[in-house]
């Protein structure tokens, strides 16, 4: 590719949603001629995501969400990783804006360790050096492709929401395809505004996970079962009147308060260590719920296919 590929930023909103990310990209350092900006309208994202990359002229696809806040260089950063003929999909963290409230850092900061967000942390923090990434670290806020890449594979798989990136990658991996995990190309995304919201999104990705799964199994590991089986047992604890079996949550708390005590540090506030421990404990049993929700969802009968919403198209300058 040369100095300036051209790149098309595919953005899905919500009829009438409004696109908060068109306001960062006015500041984007990237030629106006070597870019094009297309927001697909409509109730489906990965229907709208597909849709729009049809429509795209660019080499390069780059997909954003409504609310993601690209910086300056983001689109050179990127772009320079794509002379490399080898790699196909470039992404990297979603950073929790300074400007959030107290409760959304705290959010951020869940995902964002090692405790929370496990394996997916990296797409939450700017995580060690540059290289091959997988589709733990790379998520579809701020994701680049080559778009004969993408086309060839069929893009997304549109039964899945969310998840559809991390099936896509899967099948990409399989064929071959390089990813590359790129610290310094992140994007300010704000967290969740409300607690009810952060519960609703931590147990759609378990259930996303879990469809992912159904669609492409090869890619299970058993460590996606944990927060499930973690789930199952603080159910069942009341029931059983055997002191030794209350160990695995006395260590469960421990491993929690050390978590907690190391996201006040990192977040700079004393009070986050009353808070976060709340934040793991939603964290992992939304999520295992969500797991569960999809496993049981995936052994009933499969009910007829959901029409296709209409999508709209269209490109907008910046």
């Amino acid at each position: 590719m040369g100095e300036f590929p051209f790149i098309s930023v595919i953005i899905p909103v919500k009829p009438g949603g409004r696109v908060r990310s068109i306001d960062a990209l006015k500041a984007v350092d990237y030629p106006r001629d070597r870019m094009e900006v297309l927001v697909a309208e409509g109730r489906q994202p990965s229907v709208q995501r597909n849709a729009a990359a049809r429509q795209a002229t660019g080499e390069i696809l780059y997909f954003l969400d409504d609310d993601s806040l690209v910086t300056p260089e983001l689109f050179k950063v990127a772009a320079k990783r794509f002379d490399d003929p080898k790699v196909s999909v470039v992404g990297g963290p979603i950073i929790t804006p300074p400007t959030d409230s107290f409760l959304q850092k705290s959010f951020g900061l869940a995902l964002s360790s090692p405790f929370g967000g496990s394996t997916i942390r990296a797409r939450y923090k700017k995580l060690g050096a540059e290289r091959p990434g997988t589709e733990n670290e790379l998520i579809l806020a701020n994701l680049a492709f080559r778009r004969d890449v993408f086309l060839a594979a069929g893009g997304l798989n549109e039964k899945l929401y969310p998840n559809e990136e991390n099936e896509l990658m899967n099948r990409l991996q399989d064929e071959g395809h390089i990813f590359l995990y790129v610290p310094d190309a992140f994007i300010w995304r704000s967290q969740r505004t409300s607690y009810k919201l952060y519960c609703r999104q931590v147990f759609t990705y378990g259930r996303g996970r879990m469809d992912q799964n159904y669609a492409h199994p090869e890619g299970f590991k058993p460590l996606h079962m944990a927060p499930s089986l973690f789930l199952l047992y603080t159910l069942s604890m009341p029931f059983i009147c055997w002191k030794p079996y209350l160990l695995p949550f006395g260590a469960y708390l421990a491993l929690n308060l050390i978590a907690s005590a190391a996201s006040a540090v990192e977040g700079k506030s004393p009070l986050q260590f009353f808070v976060m421990p709340f934040m793991f404990l939603t964290l992992h049993l939304g999520y295992g719920a969500g797991f569960l929700r999809g496993l049981i969802k995936g052994l009933l009968p499969k009910p007829a296919p959901a029409p296709t919403c209409p999508v709209t198209v269209a490109r907008r300058e910046v």
